[in-house]
């Protein structure tokens, strides 16, 4: 409880906004955080080692790189900086919180959400999982930040509808990764209703999102621990995902992914995310499982 008390700033959402208002088209300007910082300092109300963390952390519009030095200087082999957008928000959305959730309203459908690394500081892919048609998505992001998170979001539920997204996905499970730390951005709609509702496991628990983990392994079949995503377009990411769902599991009862979730879900809204993700059904014979079949585009 301490450490997480701890983590992320002493700042509201609105006022993080209100920085990026000021220090964001400066940066892209060419101007550095030192000379925004000497002319801004009262606006600002914060120290310039704080506006570089919110930056180096992705909570800002603009990107490390928009400084010019940074540029020129190779970057060092460390764990990027992590900070979460709210620090408070595993308050009501424990691993507690949702089983009592799950079991008070009857909820029948859970998505588990998660993010799988290629090398520190390089482009990340964002993944979720229908836990029981086992049919997985994914997402190239170019960063693992809150920020990038929210678009591919953004963009699912608007390509989906509203709500065809919250009958699709009225529970996400998640870890405590800094990437998901803005869950009110993702649960509330601009009028302020609910579309959905997000929760975490437990710290160190990835046991309790078991589906999204052993799913990834479908995944290193293609892109090996250590390889990098960044030479990566979402093409090849969405071709992996056609092989990955065409193969039949016994866990499935030799069905595919597909066909379970068309079972579970409907033909129809089958049709409608293999439109709008550019999914094609792989024919048995032709599921390959390895990084060649990447190779095809």
């Amino acid at each position: 409880m301490l450490t997480e008390a701890r983590e992320g700033f002493n700042l509201t959402k609105a006022e993080v906004q209100s920085i990026d208002r000021i220090v964001s088209p400066l940066l892209r300007q060419g101007q550095s955080i030192h000379h925004i910082w000497i002319h801004h300092a009262q606006e600002l109300n914060v120290c310039e080692r704080t506006i570089a963390r919110l930056l180096e952390g992705g909570l800002l519009n603009a990107s490390v790189l928009d400084q010019q030095r940074k540029c020129g200087l190779k970057p060092r082999k460390t764990k990027p900086v992590e900070m979460k957008i709210d620090a408070k928000c595993r308050i009501g959305r424990t691993y507690e919180d949702f089983q009592r959730f799950t079991m008070d309203n009857s909820v029948s459908s859970v998505v588990q959400m998660d993010t799988v690394y290629g090398v520190i500081g390089g482009k990340v892919l964002f993944t979720l999982i229908f836990t029981k048609a086992e049919l997985m998505l994914a997402f190239l992001c170019d960063n693992r930040t809150a920020h990038c998170i929210l678009e591919k979001l953004r963009w699912l539920w608007q390509g989906l509808g509203e709500k065809m997204f919250s009958d699709l996905f009225p529970v996400l499970l998640t870890d405590n990764g800094s990437e998901f730390s803005d869950p009110t951005a993702i649960e509330v709609r601009e009028d302020g209703s609910l579309r959905s509702r997000v929760f975490y496991c437990d710290p160190g628990a990835s046991w309790q999102k078991d589906a999204v983990e052993r799913n990834h392994e479908y995944i290193r079949l293609f892109l090996p621990k250590g390889s990098s995503f960044d030479d990566l377009v979402q093409e090849h990411i969405n071709l992996m995902m056609s092989h990955i769902n065409s193969y039949s599991r016994p866990s499935l009862h030799d069905k595919t992914p597909y066909e379970m979730f068309a079972f579970l879900y409907g033909d129809d809204t089958l049709s409608s995310l293999l439109r709008l993700l550019c999914l094609t059904i792989i024919p048995p014979d032709l599921i390959t499982l390895k990084s060649s079949a990447l190779y095809s585009l």
